[in-house]
């Protein structure tokens, strides 16, 4: 058993989210070893030093863009302006507010230099949690339980991978979506740039106009290709089915009349399925209002409005 809780241990600690799920004498428990425990102890030292790391070095290259990107505007404004006007000056507020930029970007750099000085670069904090990793595993190989602990181990390793399919498909639909409410909102600018220039003169009715016509095509395009009504009315189904079904297994009514007090193991094993089934179906529609329209569509759609 002491095996066991000391592969375990070592599963947590490869996937620390679900690790930080236990606390207490829980965790004790599991990291009985102290040659696994001071093993896991190495890991998630590696793990939060990297995590740090890469998070500063996204902020450095981050403000390194903003300082170039500055730059690059003031010196390309300026060029245009003197070759256009012949008045380089006519450029000053673009240039203090890019040079405002540039200030803002050192004094970020610098910051983020300061914080991270005490931490390793992003190789070596990758190759000490390798090697920390790889310690691991060897002291893991000397405690390697049977088939059956082994099924309960992997039961525990499938939360981790679903939290990892979830936070990428979240991440790669964000980006996603942020292009293309850009495409969406470049379409319609066009539009509406192009209505404003007719070389007539421009009228607090025509502006106006143009700008409510403006509203109205992003408006429809956003509810045409994000589905809100189909997602509102979906979610809503669900919740009251699930509701439901929570109200039938409290009053004992409906499919769980039959098993009275002494069956309430039975009726909450139904309403765990009957539950899961409604889930799952939203789970299912959800993933077809995320799907192009020439592709797919949900079995039950909305009544119209």
């Amino acid at each position: 058993m002491a095996n066991v809780l000391a592969t375990f241990g070592t599963v947590l600690v490869r996937h620390r989210p679900q690790s930080c799920r236990l606390k207490g004498p829980l965790l004790k428990a599991v990291l009985t070893s102290p040659q696994i425990r001071r093993h896991c102890h190495l890991v998630i030292d590696a793990q939060e030093k990297l995590a740090r790391r890469r998070r500063l070095d996204r902020i450095w290259r981050a403000w390194w863009s903003v300082s170039w990107m500055s730059l690059l505007t003031a010196v390309i404004g300026t060029g245009v302006s003197a070759l256009t006007t012949g008045d380089p000056l006519r450029f000053v507020v673009g240039d203090l507010i890019c040079a405002s930029l540039v200030l803002m970007s050192l004094l970020a750099l610098v910051g983020v230099h300061f914080v991270g000085r005490h931490l390793p670069t992003l190789q070596r904090a990758e190759a000490r949690l390798a090697s920390a990793h790889e310690s691991l595993w060897q002291q893991r190989a000397k405690n390697r339980p049977d088939l059956a602990d082994r099924r309960h181990l992997y039961r525990e390793e499938i939360d981790t991978a679903i939290e990892q399919y979830q936070a990428d498909s979240r991440k790669y639909r964000r980006i996603h979506n942020s292009l293309q409410t850009l495409i969406m909102i470049g379409a319609a600018s066009t539009t509406t740039i192009a209505a404003l220039d007719t070389g007539k003169q421009l009228t607090w009715q025509s502006v106006s106009l143009t700008a409510i016509s403006f509203a109205i095509t992003v408006a429809a395009m956003f509810t045409g290709y994000y589905k809100f009504r189909e997602r509102s009315y979906f979610l809503q189904q669900t919740a009251d089915a699930i509701e439901e079904e929570v109200n039938a297994v409290t009053l004992g009514i409906g499919p769980y009349s039959e098993f009275g007090d002494v069956g309430e193991v039975e009726a909450l094993k139904l309403f765990t399925q009957r539950v899961e089934g409604h889930r799952n179906e939203q789970r299912r529609r959800q993933q077809q209002l995320d799907q192009p329209s020439d592709q797919a569509a949900p079995s039950s759609q909305p009544p119209t409005a």
